[in-house]
């Protein structure tokens, strides 16, 4: 799907981030339309070009460095090389500056300011500039200095204390979730944060600073169930695969595979227990709250449950449950992810030409904000390789000669 006039177009992003935070948010503004130059190190480029487990294969011996973390979160973007430790990359830089609307980084607090370039000093330059930087721990206090990633903001910000297997049962205790989400929640906080703060400069005429920080997201991330400890003073258990609302809500074993059960509501609940066969459960004093099914005694009525969901296959639980209007679902490996009909109906799966790959092409994954019926998001560039439009910004926009691109390059600031 394309958009001839797309949300953010005319508005220009320098992304001066690493790693998977920050440029996941300049990623979801370049794919509502903004030009977004990724700023690299020469030679080096983005650490996370060198994350993950897996790389898209380049084509004729090509290393594209195209990491998962990498492919992941930055696409529809244009890749530049400059050494802003130089005084010559200084100044490329502020003539960007000049023409852009938003810069993002994610250096550590006050690394940029050495060399002119944190937000007092650009702003002289732009006062239209908004300004984000993204760090663990936010820019003041007393951990403000110190690096910050995925997984200690699970463990600090209280996502670990309420993921994981309930105390008495084997295996028992916290637990990191598998994706970096609290990098990838950041990220969607920083393209918040920048698409206020454009709406702000539209009636002020000024840009801003903006402080984002993994910490903040951690916090906030753990939701109803940390605003259930500061109602109660209580810290509620660790659950397992049990939900946190209503129960009953977990996995249900069936003879052929797993379906994922939430019959959280009183009504949700009796149509279960008609459809076991077992209306006596619906009244039955274990079971005749939310909490007790939910929590008191979950594990006691889900032991129930899986007796009789074992008789089924993953088909049969399924259609019986859709049919009753209960909700669950199946339990997917990520190979039947894909697999699923409305997975494919929303086309999810979104394949992009990419020029050096050996395939010619990238399986990437669609933006959510795809479904904007005037605005949508779109993948318009594959993610680029490093220094790809050197030539094309410096020389094309900036007006660099090519004796002067040459001396750069060979100096090591492009």
């Amino acid at each position: 799907m394309t958009s001839e006039k797309m949300a953010l177009s005319g508005i220009r992003v320098l992304d001066m981030s690493r790693v998977f935070a920050a440029p996941v948010g300049a990623q979801i503004l370049g794919d509502l339309g903004a030009d977004v130059i990724k700023i690299e190190r020469p030679g080096v480029g983005d650490d996370g070009r060198g994350y993950g487990f897996s790389w898209v294969k380049g084509k004729d011996g090509i290393e594209t460095r195209h990491s998962s973390f990498f492919t992941v979160s930055n696409r529809n973007k244009r890749s530049i090389t400059l050494n802003h430790a130089r005084p010559e990359g200084q100044d490329i830089l502020r003539e960007l500056v000049k023409g852009a609307d938003v810069l993002i980084e994610n250096f550590k607090v006050g690394d940029l300011k050495r060399y002119g370039l944190d937000y007092e000093s650009l702003k002289a330059i732009n006062p239209r500039l908004v300004y984000c930087s993204v760090t663990g721990f936010g820019q003041t206090g007393p951990m403000a200095a110190r690096p910050g990633y995925d997984g200690l903001f699970q463990a600090t910000g209280g996502m670990m204390a309420v993921t994981g297997i309930p105390d008495g049962q084997p295996g028992a205790g916290p637990l990191k979730c598998g994706p970096s989400l609290v990098d990838f929640v950041t990220g969607h906080n920083t393209a918040i944060a920048v698409l206020g703060a454009l709406m702000y400069r539209a009636q002020s005429g000024v840009g801003q600073f903006i402080d984002i920080a993994l910490l903040d997201t951690s916090v906030a991330m753990v939701s109803h169930i940390m605003q259930d400890y500061l109602i109660s003073g209580i810290a509620p258990p660790r659950l397992g695969n049990g939900g946190n609302g209503g129960g009953p809500a977990d996995l249900m074993q069936c003879a052929d595979g797993i379906v994922y059960l939430t019959a959280g509501t009183d009504e949700h609940y009796r149509r279960l227990t008609v459809l076991m066969g077992q209306p006596e459960l619906n009244t039955d004093p274990r079971f005749d709250s939310n909490i007790k099914r939910g929590k008191t005694n979950r594990a006691e009525l889900m032991d129930i449950i899986n007796a009789w969901s074992r008789g089924f296959t993953v088909g049969e639980i399924q259609a019986m449950l859709d049919e009753a209007g209960i909700p669950a679902a199946r339990y997917n490996e990520l190979a039947q992810v894909w697999e699923e009909p409305q997975v494919r109906h929303r086309q999810l799966r979104a394949t992009t030409p990419h020029a050096f790959a050996e395939a010619g092409s990238v399986d990437l994954i669609a933006s959510p904000l795809a479904q904007m019926s005037d605005s949508p998001a779109t993948i318009r560039r594959a993610p680029p390789m490093l220094g790809e439009h050197n030539r094309e910004i410096l020389q094309g926009e900036l007006g660099l000669s090519d004796a002067r691109m040459e001396e750069l390059a060979a100096a090591g600031i492009i």
